[in-house]
């Protein structure tokens, strides 16, 4: 097979980004490179990885094996070079979304205090299991249970719901809101990582309309454009704050459980000091953050 890196890192990006144009940017190069590197990958598999058409593009179930193995590939290869000059032990911790928000530096850097042999390195891979599933991931932080049946968890702490949305929204008056104000209006969701979906609301006062998005980034451009408000974990408040985008606690929201994961099959060694650690982060009495005003 002459199968090349910049064959795999097309059909990444096409799968992150849902689109020629976008996985085009991604990468720095033209539309046409992007339909000449998958067609060259589909020819050397000689299968069809994506089905297209004039307004999007899906994976086929090819497409979606060879994306998780394109995955793994990518990371030992950009991994190599690190790898091979680092005498240190490496953990790497997925996540889809946001980390651990205000808890993330102080992680780090409580971590490299105490295991100065084992580097911390954080990876942000756009799957329901932050790379679990994909094995770019040692352990990852969700907030969603994954597969019992797949994977072990631990819960390691619980995060409020904030509301994001344009700074000209007529709620970001508002110190805080509540589900039935924010379903006034268009909601971005992102049901295949995300930690919303319809359930959040009753049956009766789901919102008048939703936007499918794929990645933290689309939810951020098509909330700061004003196009739809969005409702997230705290984490992302704390990972994401950009201009033309405000966040406001949503006061009637269950709050959101977070979990550390790790696949059954081959669980960190690092574990249990990981899981400790981020428990006890999260356990620490603090008080509620106020949001920015824009």
């Amino acid at each position: 097979m002459n199968v090349e890196i910049r064959h795999l890192r097309c059909l990444v990006a096409l799968a992150e980004t849902g689109s020629f144009t976008d996985a085009a940017i991604e990468l720095g190069v033209s539309q046409a490179s992007i339909s000449r590197n998958l067609a060259g990958l589909e020819d050397a598999l000689g299968v069809r990885l994506v089905d297209r058409t004039t307004r999007s593009l899906e994976l086929t179930p090819a497409g979606e094996k060879t994306l998780n193995q394109a995955r793994r590939l990518l990371l030992v290869l950009d991994d190599l070079g690190r790898d091979a000059r680092s005498e240190n032990a490496v953990v790497r911790l997925g996540y889809a979304w946001s980390a651990l928000g205000k808890h993330t530096v102080e992680f780090q850097r409580r971590w490299a205090d105490a295991h100065p042999h084992t580097e911390l390195r954080l990876i942000r891979t756009n799957t329901s299991t932050a790379g679990l599933a994909e094995g770019v991931a040692d352990l990852a932080i969700l907030r969603r249970e994954p597969d019992p049946e797949a994977f072990g968890m631990e819960r390691i702490g619980f995060e409020k719901r904030y509301c994001a949305m344009a700074s000209d929204d007529p709620l970001v008056s508002r110190r805080t809101v509540t589900l039935a104000q924010i379903a006034e209006g268009t909601v971005a969701l992102d049901t295949r990582t995300g930690s919303t979906n319809l359930a959040l609301w009753p049956a009766d006062g789901q919102p008048k309309s939703t936007i499918s998005i794929r990645n933290i980034d689309d939810w951020l451009t098509v909330i700061s454009s004003g196009k739809a408000r969005g409702i997230t974990a705290e984490a992302t408040m704390h990972q994401y704050r950009r201009p033309g985008l405000a966040y406001r606690l949503v006061r009637d929201a269950s709050a959101l459980p977070v979990y550390a994961a790790w696949p059954k099959s081959r669980p960190p060694g690092e574990m249990a000091a990981i899981v400790k650690l981020l428990t006890e982060l999260y356990s620490r009495p603090v008080r509620a953050a106020a949001p920015r005003r824009p």
